[in-house]
């Protein structure tokens, strides 16, 4: 083991202040202390007279007992509390990340009244020798390209000409057979998503060689906020996970546009008052329709095309 100051140099930020920047999709990313999105909080217009943080380094984020580590691979400004590690030996993205990991696996030292600012450079981490062998081994995703399936730009139209829907007209509610974490570890890691009531990474709390549901439906947190997702594989599920199960051919682009439309609605519920199967056969979502009244299914997948990123999705 060494310390982390022997293969990093540690450097403060920007330390900008994202209100004060003007947002562009097309900018540079911003860096926060965020948990998600590789800590990338907007994209924001660059600054002539600032430097960003160089590309190929490590962010850290050092406010309270957050420490979230990740590979910055392209420039980017970040907020306060935000160091970066430039490596001082030479690095692939493997173990760049590998770094990352070991960085976040040390966030239990840290508190508010503790922070890592001081104590950064002295955490220890394996030598590069001394890397587990399964480090090569993994096979890295290539990245997402940010291009649109359909190169054309797609309005939707105004407000008047949506219409209110049941989503019992569009799905069939039904509830998952629950399955414990102690169990799917007896079948141990495979290819089948573990979908729970957490609100990030898709609800998905890990991959294993076992499932009880049918893909191409979509997934709903009945314990906590009606969070939904997308489930385009089958999968196994925790407690309070229901599933829509579409009455209409439903391709991966509608299934976006209707979990954005769903997750909007997240203000209704709350630990008091859940998305229940009985609230939401009662309940009723605005949808795109065509003049017989019908929801323009066409045109929901052909928005959804015309988005950034879309090209990345399966048909």
């Amino acid at each position: 083991m060494i310390e982390v100051g022997e293969y990093f140099d540690l450097r403060y930020g920007t330390s900008l202040e994202l209100y004060k920047l003007v947002q562009s999709e097309s900018g540079v990313n911003f860096v926060g202390r965020a948990s998600q999105n590789n800590g990338v909080v907007a994209r924001v217009e660059p600054i002539l007279e600032i430097e960003a943080n160089p590309a190929g380094t490590i962010s850290v984020a050092l406010g309270g007992s957050v420490m979230e580590s990740f590979l910055q691979e392209s420039p980017y400004y970040s907020g306060r509390d935000v160091v970066y590690l430039i490596p001082r030996v030479k690095l692939n993205r493997k173990q760049f990340l590998f770094y990352c990991m070991c960085l976040r696996a040390n966030k239990f030292r840290y508190s508010y009244g503790r922070q890592a600012n001081k104590t950064l450079a002295q955490i220890q981490i394996p030598e590069i020798d001394e890397m587990p062998t399964y480090v090569q081994r993994i096979r890295m995703p290539s990245k997402p390209s940010r291009a649109p399936k359909l190169q054309k730009k797609i309005v939707l139209p105004k407000s008047r000409d949506w219409k209110d829907f049941s989503i019992s007209e569009l799905f069939s509610i039904k509830g998952t057979k629950t399955t414990k974490l102690e169990d799917l570890v007896k079948y141990g890691s495979g290819k089948y998503p573990y979908v729970t009531t957490q609100a990030v990474n898709n609800g998905v709390a890990g991959f294993y060689d076992y499932f009880t549901e049918e893909g191409g439906v979509i997934t709903v947190d009945s314990a906590v906020l009606g969070f939904a997702s997308y489930q385009r594989d089958n999968f196994s599920a925790s407690d309070h996970v229901e599933k829509l199960i579409p009455k209409f051919s439903m391709n991966s682009y509608l299934a976006m546009f209707f979990v954005v439309i769903l997750n909007a609605d997240q203000f209704r519920y709350n630990y008091g008052r859940k998305a229940s199967q009985d609230r939401m056969r009662q309940r009723k979502i605005k949808l795109p329709a065509k003049p017989g009244g019908d929801p323009d299914f066409e045109l929901m997948a052909r928005f959804i095309k015309s988005l950034p990123f879309s090209s990345n999705l399966p048909g």
